[in-house]
C-alpha cells in the first residue's frame, strides 16, 4: 500500500478508556482517525462468551485451577482473574517484564483494554488534589486546577453515565450524576455514626460508571439500564456500565471516520528531523511480525501508563536519543500508584431486622480523604480514601453426621452483618520509582522488555498505620465487634492505578507534558492516559483520564485548524 493509504488525520495508540475517548472526540470532529490496539478485537455483545453463563456451566464453578495459578503467579492475584473473565487478561508468560522490585503488572490486551475489567469507581479531583504537590512540596506543580477540567468532567459524565449523589463536599466535587445506588442499612448506620462523632468524616454512596437511570444519550449509544448483576468483568450485554466497547468506540465507528486495527503492536513513534515533529508510528503485526508504518498530523499515546512510557522511551532519534520528548530526562521516572495494601473487617450484631436484597454494582460506600486536608496533622504527607461495605451471608451448622447434618445444611439462617473497608492511599512520586528499557532482553516483537523499579516508602508505611488505627477507632465507635486489621502487604501494581512517568508540568526542564497534555518538545504528540499524571491523589483516576482526553483533543483540533500542528 502507498504512504497515502497509510495516512490519517489522527492516530490513537490504545483503545482503552482514554484511547476510546480520543477516538470518539476526533471522529466526531470530522478527523479520519486510526486506532491501534495490540490485542485482538472484542466487539460489544458479540465477544462476551461468558456473560450469560450460570455458575454450573463453568467447569470449575468459576474458580482457577492450580495449574493456571502456577502459570500466572502475577495476574492470578487480581480479584477479577477468574474462570469467567481470565480471557480478558494478559497471561504472565506471554508478555514478560523485569521486576527490579516486586510489581504486579495487570494488563488487558484487547480492543477496549481494561475498560472491560475496571472497578468503575469514578470521582472528580478537587483542588486539594491538584494543589497537593505545590502545597506539600513534592513532584512538580500541576499546570491545571479543577476549574480547567470542570466543564470537561461534566461533558464526560453526561456521556459515560455516572451514578452518585450531590454530597456537597469540597474535597470531592459534585458532578452531573444519574441517581445513586443507595447505601444499605448498616452502611447508612455507619454514615450516621461518623456524622455524629466526627467532624469532616463522611460515608457517601460510591460514585460509579453505571446507568442507574439511563438518559437519551445512553439509549442513543445502544446501552440500557444496569441490571445489578455484578458480573461486569465478563462484559455487559446491556451496556449498563461504561466501557470503550459499549460506548465510545461504537459511537466513533458510526461517524464513518474510524479505522480500528487490532493485532497492532506499536513499536515507536516516528520523529521527522526535518519537520521537527512526529510523522507517524511504527507498528509490528501481533501475529505475523510484519512491520508497517502509519502517518498522521497528530498522535495520541494512550497505551496505558506503563506501556505509554515504554513506547516513548523506545521512540529514539538523533534529536531524542533518550526517548521522544525527553529533553528533561524525567521520562519514565516519578511513577506512582495507589496504596491498597491494608484492609479491615468486623462484625455488627445490630439491625438484624434487615438484610441485603439484590446486588449493588457501586460496591457500597466511599469515605473521602479526611487526613491532612485543611492542615498538616500527621507525620506523613497527603492522605487516603477508603471503601466501606456491609453485607449479611447465610450460615449453616456443619456439625453432626448423616440425616442430622443434611437437615442442618438445608436449614440455613442469616449470620451477623459483616463490614469491611479497604485503603486507597496516595503515594508520593519519586525519582527512584521508575521504568526503563532493558538493554539486552526483547520481546517476541523485537521491543525491549521493560524494567520496573517501584516500591513503597516510609511515608506509605506511616499512612497505612494511621489508616488501620483510624478505621479501628471508627469501627469501635460504631459498636462493631471482632475487628480485624489486615496489613496485606501486596506489591505495588495490584491496585491497577499506576500513574506518571510522562508527567504534566509548567517547566519543560522538569516535566514531559504541558497543561494541554502535549509533549513540550514534540508539539503534535499528546498523552492523556495515566502516564500524564503529576500526582495520584486518593481518587480513582479513570474519570480524570476521560476529561483530560476530551479537553486535549479539543485543543489539538483547534491547533490543527490554526496550522500550529
Amino acid at each position: 500500500m502507498s504512504k497515502k493509504q497509510h495516512t490519517y488525520d489522527a492516530i490513537v495508540i490504545g483503545s482503552g478508556i482514554s484511547g476510546g475517548w480520543a477516538a470518539k472526540e476526533f471522529t466526531e470532529k470530522g478527523l479520519k482517525t486510526l486506532v491501534l490496539e495490540r490485542g485482538r478485537d472484542v466487539k460489544h455483545l458479540i465477544d462476551y462468551p461468558t456473560t450469560n453463563k450460570y455458575p454450573y456451566e463453568f467447569e470449575h464453578r468459576g474458580e482457577l485451577t492450580l495449574a493456571i495459578r502456577k502459570e500466572n503467579p502475577v495476574v492470578s492475584k487480581c480479584y477479577a482473574f477468574r474462570e469467567d473473565a481470565m480471557h480478558f487478561f494478559v497471561k504472565d508468560k506471554e508478555h514478560p517484564y523485569v521486576q527490579e522490585k516486586p510489581f504486579d503488572w495487570i494488563r488487558g490486551y484487547q480492543v477496549g483494554g481494561k475498560s472491560l475489567l475496571w472497578a468503575r469507581q469514578t470521582q472528580r479531583w478537587s483542588d486539594f488534589d491538584f494543589e497537593g504537590p505545590l502545597r506539600d512540596d513534592f513532584a512538580v506543580d500541576w499546570p491545571i486546577r479543577h476549574k480547567d477540567l470542570d466543564s470537561w468532567y461534566s461533558y464526560v459524565e453526561q456521556f459515560a453515565g455516572i451514578s452518585g449523589n450531590k454530597d456537597g463536599l469540597a474535597e470531592l466535587p459534585d458532578g452531573d450524576f444519574l441517581p445513586a445506588f443507595p447505601l444499605n442499612a448498616v452502611e447508612d448506620y455507619f454514615k450516621k455514626t461518623l456524622k455524629e462523632k466526627y467532624t469532616g468524616r463522611h460515608v457517601i454512596s460510591s460514585r460509579c460508571a453505571h446507568l442507574s437511570q439511563p438518559r437519551q444519550v445512553h439509549f442513543d449509544q445502544g446501552r440500557g439500564k444496569c441490571q445489578n448483576r455484578n458480573l461486569c468483568q465478563r462484559g455487559c450485554p446491556f451496556g449498563g456500565y461504561f466501557s470503550s466497547n459499549a460506548s465510545t468506540l461504537p459511537w466513533a465507528a458510526k461517524t464513518g471516520n474510524l479505522t480500528l486495527k487490532p493485532f497492532s503492536v506499536v513499536e515507536s513513534v516516528i520523529y521527522d528531523e526535518k519537520l521537527g515533529k512526529a510523522s507517524g508510528v511504527r507498528v509490528v503485526d501481533t501475529n505475523t511480525k510484519e512491520v508497517t508504518e502509519y502517518f498522521a498530523k497528530v498522535i495520541f499515546v494512550n497505551a496505558a501508563a506503563i506501556n505509554t512510557n515504554l513506547i516513548l522511551l523506545n521512540s529514539t532519534s538523533s534529536r531524542f536519543p533518550n526517548g521522544l520528548g525527553n529533553d528533561s530526562g524525567v521520562l519514565g521516572k516519578y511513577v506512582a500508584f495507589h496504596n491498597y495494601s491494608a484492609r479491615i473487617s468486623a462484625e455488627y450484631e445490630g439491625l438484624k431486622e434487615f438484610t441485603t436484597d439484590g446486588r449493588n454494582p457501586s460496591d457500597g460506600g466511599y469515605i473521602p480523604r479526611f487526613r491532612n486536608l485543611l492542615k498538616q496533622e500527621t507525620d506523613f504527607k497527603r492522605g487516603y480514601a477508603a471503601g466501606f461495605s456491609a453485607y449479611r451471608s447465610p450460615e449453616r451448622d456443619t456439625s453432626g453426621m448423616g440425616t442430622d447434618l443434611k437437615s442442618q445444611l438445608l436449614n440455613k439462617h442469616l449470620g451477623p452483618w459483616q463490614v469491611g473497608s479497604h485503603m486507597m492511599g496516595e503515594t508520593i512520586p519519586k525519582k527512584s520509582n521508575y521504568v526503563k528499557l532493558d538493554k539486552d532482553q526483547k520481546d517476541q516483537w523485537g521491543i525491549p522488555l521493560l524494567r520496573i523499579s517501584v516500591d513503597y516508602d516510609d511515608n506509605d508505611a506511616k499512612m497505612k498505620k494511621d489508616y488501620l488505627e483510624q478505621m479501628t477507632e471508627m469501627f469501635t465507635e460504631a459498636g462493631f465487634k471482632n475487628i480485624k486489621p489486615n496489613d496485606g502487604g501486596q506489591a505495588p501494581g495490584l491496585d491497577i492505578h499506576e500513574m506518571g512517568g510522562a508527567r504534566m508540568g509548567h517547566d519543560p526542564k522538569t516535566s514531559v507534558l504541558n497543561k494541554w497534555n502535549q509533549l513540550h518538545d514534540c508539539k503534535n504528540v499528546f498523552v492523556t492516559d495515566g502516564a500524564c499524571m503529576t500526582s495520584t491523589s486518593t481518587q480513582n483516576p479513570s474519570l480524570t483520564y476521560m476529561a483530560l482526553t476530551a479537553r486535549a483533543v479539543d485543543y489539538a483540533v483547534q491547533q490543527m485548524k490554526k496550522g500550529e500542528l
